[in-house]
């Protein structure tokens, strides 16, 4: 099977969690501080800017109520989102707003955003999809006016940036995942970063019960005395990273261009292939200054053959898959919206696999079978496009 998603470990990362087992501690310890410190230079900030957390949903959790969303509040979010965020608004007491995307990008623009807005708007939550920034810059220059914090999920836009500036530091705070089909892969984790560094002392006290002090250990080595006693300032859960996982992060982020450079060689090499295959559109170019972590290549089709098309693909043993299905549509978020552009998005598009351990002959076999299918779909007798072809 040719999969859409796929990490890439290999000795270093088995090294790395060898040189933990060695140590006698794989809670969290020094190899996360390390992990955390390599993840802020990656992203050009200060080592008190970022915190890690056991998954990108948990720090989503945490965003929100750092964000002060509760009942009578609301959250802004695009449809187009992972379900995690959608229950981190709900999960809070907040009601989320599902606001709608341009159809091609996946993306809200500006004005999808400030069309979702009230007076009861706590944070608005902006996926970039599939790793391309989107107007971020604009949407947090919206926010700043309007003095509502801006939550980047950046689960998909581990290394891209606009105008050098890495996302996820565009706006208020920012997350991360490392779960296993992310291009930074740790079986799961998640990273928390924050403009304010105050917000990312709480965030770390929130992810750990709300203790004052993060270990008792500690304490004793200072010279304290009755260290086991404790102070909390929330009622909070333990969410934290270990250091087995930490230590395959460490490795995998000193890979991390050159899985970023591959992923860009296999976009390309999809758009040429299938620029002039009738039917299917490719994602739009980037604009001017932005680069993408390509962790999603799209391609749009008519609605009436996506569905066969991608069964079709998966007989042929090629998986493909849709990212993220509309949260509007989900029943328990009790949501009325009418949103045509993501309802468009939704109903054509279809995710080809794309990560940095495909080789040349996946990727040419992936588009071999989709122009067939394509194709033969297209072609068949009630389809859209054969019906308008008679006409």
């Amino acid at each position: 099977m040719i999969n859409v998603f796929q990490p890439t470990l290999a000795d270093e990362e088995l090294a790395a969690v060898a040189e933990v087992f060695k140590s006698n501690w794989i809670g969290r310890g020094r190899r996360t501080a390390d992990f955390e410190a390599a993840f802020a230079d990656h992203l050009g900030v200060g080592h008190n800017r970022v915190t890690s957390v056991n998954s990108c949903t948990e720090a989503l959790f945490i965003a929100t109520r750092l964000a002060g969303a509760g009942p009578g509040g609301e959250v802004v979010l695009p449809t187009v989102s992972f379900v995690g965020a959608g229950n981190a608004v709900a999960a809070h007491g907040a009601r989320p707003v599902f606001c709608d995307v341009d159809p091609r990008t996946l993306n809200p623009t500006v004005d999808d955003v400030a069309a979702a807005l009230t007076p009861k708007t706590k944070a608005v939550i902006l996926l970039h999809y599939g790793g391309y920034p989107g107007e971020v810059v604009e949407i947090a220059a919206l926010c700043r006016d309007r003095g509502i914090l801006l939550i980047e999920d950046a689960a998909c836009s581990v290394a891209s940036r606009v105008d050098g500036q890495a996302c996820g530091v565009i706006g208020d705070l920012g997350v991360w995942s490392f779960g296993s089909t992310k291009i930074v892969a740790t079986g799961d984790g998640g990273m928390l970063s924050a403009r304010d560094p105050e917000l990312v002392a709480q965030a770390a006290k929130l992810a750990y019960f709300g203790l004052e002090q993060f270990s008792g250990f500690s304490q004793a080595k200072e010279n304290n005395t009755r260290w086991w006693d404790f102070q909390i300032s929330s009622f909070s859960r333990r969410s934290i990273m270990n250091d087995i996982q930490s230590a395959i992060g460490v490795v995998q982020m000193g890979r991390l261009k050159g899985f970023v450079e591959r992923r860009g060689e296999i976009v390309s090499r999809y758009d040429r292939a299938l620029a002039d295959l009738t039917g299917v559109v490719t994602p739009p170019p980037l604009p001017r200054g932005h680069t993408s972590s390509h962790y999603l290549y799209w391609v749009q089709m008519d609605e009436g053959i996506r569905d066969d098309v991608a069964r079709d693909l998966y007989e042929r043993g090629i998986y493909t898959t849709f990212r993220y299905a509309a949260l509007h549509r989900v029943k328990a978020y009790g949501s009325d919206a009418r949103l045509p552009g993501a309802e468009a998005a939704v109903a054509r598009t279809l995710c080809l696999p794309l990560h940095q351990a495909l080789s040349d002959d996946d990727v040419d076999t992936t588009v071999a079978a989709l122009r067939e299918v394509v194709t033969r779909r297209s072609a068949a007798p009630g389809s859209a496009s054969a019906a308008g072809s008679a006409g």
